[in-house]
């Protein structure tokens, strides 16, 4: 292709791709930190119903006798679970007769209790405020507590749609400055074919930060209005810097946009030093490099073009598929880690950690099997690594924690992969599009995984069994995908033909090899 020689003049992996990299991955780790808050900002503490005698002066002082807080809360919370005070329930009278010698504790029926109509009172030692204890999202009003999360991963699903189509159309820097959904792919135009997988893993690890950085600054600032503030006042920052990262000279190039173009790639050569090789660049030389794109049927580059191109469809169905798994998979147990009963500080600060010898395997892997077959395999051990830890009993918790550490590590493959293989499958005037619709399949997937736990009172195990055969199915249907592995990037819709008609013909090819050798 035309453009990756321009590319190669200006430099392809120089000081100009190693600061962008920087501009962009620095963002993504907070990115993450909003993505991952929830398990924190909206962390559900022990807590039990506001009963007089505990927790009113007035009250307190006007029992007679020496009872002590453990007695009061005994005549006056029933226990509940693993026979803690009840969270939701509250006895209607103080149950004085648990107070008389050989009385025991289930010396009471449920008629004599009710729910907590004065409130609650939480356990602050490890969270000074949640918005569970700002709103009271506990017992009847638990349901509101997942809809936060429900309506902040909608808004990045309409985000993901809109900015990728609005991306290919108006450029990526634009859209960039207003959202940092797409960085990933606005890396990948400015590096060479031989630099994408090392630039997009170094993307992809920036999530991994991410998850370090969010169990640590979460362990520092344990108030969640304090704890929002900290991830979201850096955004100005990028904001502000944003003005200055350049447009993607291959989508200038590709609509027409030659003058900005040749801008950009001399900028580039620059900073590269490498001067020279950019002042030789004029628009005659764009325009004749990029003669086969310019006269290319550009007004079929529209959404329906990826669902109505045989080329394309199935492309664009499986990348869907693959994007669909990770974020079902991966936000259906990542926003669950009170669940796995461990300290979440620490757990979210282990995901992090396994997430980076994961990618950077990954990415040696990228060149050795394929992406193809790194994509199928990151999905597919992932989840048998979720069906494993049905068969373990509940009794071995670091076993299971440490399987659920190590299935959440290993999506973080799937998402280097995703990231590296949905830039590789799609044209130029497309690619954006195709990126913003895997980005809306993996907001579905977070928006339904983390309601796959409520399935659990049918049977502790069927959450489990839906994480991972979504998992491994998921990895089974990219094997078939076509390998993108030392392609050039397609700028046009006729590249994407080409190489299908290349495909057929090399299979053919070797089918007529193998028929005569067997004659």
């Amino acid at each position: 292709m035309a453009f990756p020689e321009l590319l190669d003049r200006v430099g392809g992996l120089g000081r100009f791709q190693v600061l962008q990299i920087v501009a962009l991955v620095t963002p993504i780790l907070w990115v993450t930190s909003q993505n991952m808050l929830e398990n924190f900002s909206a962390a559900v503490p022990r807590h039990r119903c506001w009963v007089p005698l505990l927790d009113n002066n007035t009250a307190q002082a006007s029992v007679s006798g020496d009872f002590g807080p453990s007695a009061l809360l005994t005549i006056s919370i029933p226990p509940g679970p693993a026979l803690q005070p009840h969270p939701c329930r509250r006895f209607r009278q103080p149950q004085w007769q648990l107070m008389e010698p050989n009385t025991t504790a289930t010396n009471w029926s449920d008629a004599d209790t009710e729910p907590c109509g004065d409130g609650w009172v939480y356990d602050h030692s490890t969270f000074t405020s949640t918005i569970v204890t700002t709103w009271d999202l506990v017992c009847d009003s638990q349901a509101l507590r997942p809809m936060a999360q429900s309506i902040y991963l909608a808004g990045i699903l309409v985000g993901a749609a809109v900015c990728g189509h609005a991306s290919d159309r108006f450029g990526r820097r634009r859209v960039l400055t207003w959202s940092y959904l797409q960085a990933a792919v606005s890396v990948t135009e400015w590096t060479s074919a031989q630099a994408r997988p090392l630039m997009m893993t170094l993307n992809a690890l920036g999530f991994s930060f991410g998850q370090v950085l969010t169990g640590s600054v979460a362990y520092g600032v344990r108030s969640w209005r304090m704890l929002q503030l900290a991830v979201s006042a850096p955004f100005f920052l990028y904001f502000i810097y944003s003005w200055w990262l350049p447009e993607s000279a291959r989508w200038l190039l590709t609509v027409g946009k030659l003058d900005q173009g040749l801008q950009e790639l001399q900028r580039v050569a620059a900073i590269n030093k490498k001067k020279a090789e950019g002042d030789t660049l004029t628009i005659e030389v764009l325009r004749s490099a990029m003669q086969e794109e310019a006269s290319g049927d550009q007004t079929r580059a529209r959404l329906g073009t990826l669902l109505h191109t045989p080329g394309l469809r199935l492309r664009t169905f499986i990348s869907m598929l693959c994007w669909f798994a990770f974020g079902f998979t991966f936000y259906g147990l990542a926003l669950n880690l009170q669940g796995l009963g461990s300290n979440i500080f620490l757990l979210q600060v282990l995901v992090g950690v396994v997430d980076f010898p994961v990618k950077i395997g990954s990415l040696l892997l990228l060149d050795r099997l394929g992406r193809r077959l790194c994509q199928a395999s990151s999905l597919v051990l992932p989840g048998l690594s979720i069906l494993a830890n049905i068969l373990v009993p509940h009794e071995m918790g670091v076993l299971r924690s440490s399987l659920a550490v190590l299935g959440l590590g290993s999506l973080g493959a799937a998402f280097t992969c995703a990231t590296i293989l949905s830039s590789e499958l799609f044209p130029t005037v497309l690619r954006m599009t195709a990126v913003g619709l895997g980005q809306v399949a993996a907001r579905g997937g977070a928006i339904l995984g983390p309601l796959v736990p409520l399935l659990g009172v049918y049977g502790p195990w069927l959450p489990l069994l839906v994480y991972g055969v979504v998992s491994v199915l998921s990895g089974l249907a990219a094997l078939l995908l076509p390998e993108t592995k030392n392609l050039p990037l397609p700028d046009t819709i006729q590249d994407i033909q080409k190489q299908s008609v290349k495909k057929v013909t090399h299979d053919r090819a070797g089918q007529s090899i193998l028929r005569s050798t067997w004659l």
